[in-house]
């Protein structure tokens, strides 16, 4: 079995492998580190040259989320946030240094991946590194009564033989999310601020790309979705966002697709 095909990061990696065929060997783990521009601040991330799960490299697609996130930064304030298929951890940094958020980071059930991600939270001055969580999409999850009401990713949708896992570890996140009171708080907080927010239901998955994949590719993954009992949103700039096929508070997804098209448009 190719382990490969079990591994977040390895959903858009393929074709951007850099090792030599003659490294067969199960030798040290060679890395390199590059200052990486991220929207008000320079990140320096320790990437692999190369890695068997293919968790090794930023992609175009996590530089583009940020930029958009910062825009649209109302969307991250006051939720617990876990992203998928963190790779090197880049995006959750920048987050956590940037906004302050709660995140925790997630990928492929694999030592060297988590060991690196909390070396570039220390690079960048966040001691103790952010929480992470091993995770194999499609397995049983670690967390039974899951807390996050916001999922993020970006550039997971090139394998489409992993759509199922994924969408099976997407419907329990956003199906079994236990908000706890001081989430409800926040929520509530929000409403009251009087600023122009864009208000996503509580708990959302947030999701970007810039890899390019078939249309037919992507319709399989939006149609998964909807089968599994989930509602898919595109918010522009191929960004989506997809909820449970009613909020919390009973409104329909028409409602929920209005409501955030009108606030995008301010």
């Amino acid at each position: 079995m190719d382990i490969a095909l079990f591994s977040p990061s390895s959903l858009f990696a393929e074709e951007d492998r850099s090792s030599s065929d003659d490294d067969n060997s199960e030798a040290q783990q060679h890395f390199v580190e590059r200052k990486h521009n991220f929207p008000g601040m320079d990140l320096t991330i320790r990437e692999f040259s190369f890695h068997q799960l293919n968790a090794n490299l930023l992609w175009p697609g996590t530089f583009a989320f940020a930029d958009w996130l910062v825009q649209h930064r109302s969307c991250l304030q006051g939720r617990r946030i876990i992203e998928l298929g963190s790779g090197t951890g880049a995006l959750a940094i920048f987050l956590r240094k940037s906004f302050d958020v709660d995140i925790t980071t997630s990928d492929y059930n694999d030592q060297e991946i988590e060991e690196n991600i909390a070396y570039n939270c220390e690079a960048n001055g966040i001691v103790p590194a952010l929480p992470h969580l091993k995770h194999s999409w499609g397995d049983a999850f670690p967390n039974t009564s899951p807390g996050w009401d916001l999922v993020l990713a970006s550039d997971i949708l090139l394998y489409v033989k992993q759509y199922p896992n994924l969408i099976k570890t997407l419907s329990f996140l956003l199906k079994m999310c236990k908000l706890s009171e001081s989430q409800s708080v926040n929520s509530k907080d929000e409403e009251l601020s009087g600023e122009k927010l864009v208000r996503l239901p509580s708990p959302a998955f947030l999701m970007s790309w810039r890899r390019r994949i078939g249309k037919e590719d992507e319709s399989q993954f939006f149609t998964g979705c909807k089968d599994a009992g989930l509602d898919v949103h595109h918010l522009g700039s191929r960004v989506y966002c997809i909820v449970p096929g009613k909020s919390t508070d009973g409104d329909t997804a028409e409602l929920i697709t209005a409501e955030l098209n009108i606030a995008l448009e301010r």
